[in-house]
């Protein structure tokens, strides 16, 4: 039986649909929890208060996170992180942007849900569970026998190309790119937003405004109580 392809909208949720990072958020917890040590905020530190002080960048502050959490979720339980990941939901699953909140609203209707994230599976399938969406791309941390982190992420090289996830997706899901939506926040959307039908690039950073004033997507800012297009 011939399946007919379904119209899809594509999000990445850090800073795009949260309005935060989760894995910042996480990363918090784990270490208000006593599962990762305190001495875990030294990697990153420095970097959050360069951004802080307008000195360095977001992406240079996330990176360290990244590192952070890389190297002590090994040893981990999968449950134990579970557990912290579906606390913090009843707490931040609200903490959106109100523009992507009313566009998912408006579309779950009729547009397949996708969600493509560079956090970790554990905390972006909670949060998108509570959104609605059906299909969820994010980093996944490679488990042991015992059900405890190795700290390795599987498929890493695809999962950071988001161009081929989408693709990966649209074969799998039987999508179609016809009236497609993709909606990204910094550069590491720029492949997956040149794909869609209508791109926009909401809240972006240099990169992400640049590549959309020369290709004429929509750009969108939220900024207090507005939401305004340039």
């Amino acid at each position: 039986m011939r399946v007919n392809p379904k119209k899809f909208a594509v999000f990445d949720i850090d800073g795009t649909i949260f309005r935060s990072s989760l894995l910042v958020e996480l990363t918090r917890e784990l270490i208000e929890d006593g599962i990762f040590p305190i001495t875990v905020e030294r990697v990153y530190i420095e970097e959050l208060q360069r951004w802080m002080d307008r000195r360095g960048s977001y992406g240079e502050y996330i990176n360290k996170v990244v590192e952070a959490y890389r190297s002590n979720i090994r040893g981990v339980f999968l449950d134990d992180v579970l557990e912290v990941s579906e606390r913090m939901m009843i707490f931040h699953k609200n903490h959106v942007y109100r523009y992507t909140r009313d566009l998912i609203k408006k579309l779950k209707n009729n547009y397949f849900l996708l969600a493509i994230s560079h956090s970790p599976y554990h905390i972006v399938e909670p949060f998108c569970r509570e959104w609605g969406f059906q299909k969820v791309y994010a980093q996944i941390y490679e488990l042991d026998n015992a059900g405890k982190f190795t700290g390795v992420i599987e498929y890493e090289d695809l999962i950071t190309r988001k161009g081929k996830v989408l693709e990966r997706a649209i074969e799998k899901e039987k999508l179609t790119l016809a009236g497609s939506i993709g909606v990204g926040d910094t550069d590491s959307d720029i492949p997956m937003l040149r794909m869609v039908s209508r791109a926009i690039a909401f809240n972006p950073n240099k990169k992400l405004y640049q590549a959309a004033r020369k290709n004429r997507w929509e750009i969108i800012v939220e900024r207090k109580d507005m939401v305004y297009r340039i």
